[in-house]
């Protein structure tokens, strides 16, 4: 049960911190049996949209405002007609029609975006595959926190989404501060993440946004590791 008037979600200029307590959900146009929990939208801001979508049986989204990437939180989604599991995912490039379906109880973790183009590079064709298929590797050669980049290097491609996965007591090895944007999901695990001058205990079922030049860093605690599916805008 919530305590009357507390959260620890927050909402400062440079940074969103959004704690399930706090998720208000609302039909996106088009969705028919789904319901989406709008995470973060350029009314903040931000250059993209990020959003969870809850299935009901036989659910469906509705058209996508430009590219699209999806990961599956949990239960049975299907793109294209082809199936995806739990960590699956897809990326859509603008103006493509292929359908995203789930069953009773699906989630799925939905970011959204304008394509910006860039001259003599074509824009990506449509991509499905599984995190488990892609291999971690140590950042910095901490073998204690490991990287899966999902999406290719192609500089078709103008954002980046990876997972991070941290041994407990492991952390970023600096603060950073940069002119990308973040949109971040906790799926494992917690730990504290500092956003700007602040201090905040995160914990699965979180989501973050980090605008650009926002300082960051995060450590992870607890017994178990701690894990995030991460976006930036990226190549342009």
């Amino acid at each position: 049960m919530q305590r009357l008037g507390y959260t620890r979600s927050s909402y400062q200029p440079d940074h969103l911190l959004l704690t399930p307590d706090t998720f208000v959900r609302a039909p996106r146009p088009g969705m028919e049996n789904a319901t989406a929990i709008v995470h973060v939208s350029p009314a903040v801001g931000a250059g993209f949209t990020q959003y969870t979508a809850e299935f009901e049986a036989a659910g469906r989204l509705g058209p996508a405002s430009g590219q699209r990437f999806v990961y599956v939180l949990e239960g049975d989604v299907s793109v294209d007609g082809r199936p995806l599991g739990a960590d699956g995912y897809a990326y859509l490039p603008e103006e493509c029609d292929a359908s995203v379906t789930g069953g009773a109880g699906a989630r799925v973790s939905v970011i959204e975006k304008p394509y910006r183009a860039l001259d003599g590079v074509a824009q990506p064709a449509m991509l499905i595959a599984a995190e488990c298929a892609v291999a971690p590797k140590p950042l910095l050669d901490d073998a204690d926190l490991q990287v899966r980049v999902l999406l290719p290097g192609h500089p078709g491609f103008d954002f980046a989404v990876n997972t991070m996965t941290f041994q407990p007591g492991a952390s970023l090895p600096m603060v950073e501060i940069h002119m990308m944007e973040h949109g971040l999901v906790m799926l494992a695990g917690g730990g504290i993440y500092r956003l700007g001058e602040k201090w905040y205990p995160v914990t699965a079922g979180d989501f973050i946004w980090m605008a650009p030049y926002c300082p960051q860093w995060f450590g992870a605690l607890g017994k178990t590791p701690a894990k995030y599916l991460i976006y930036k805008d990226w190549n342009r």
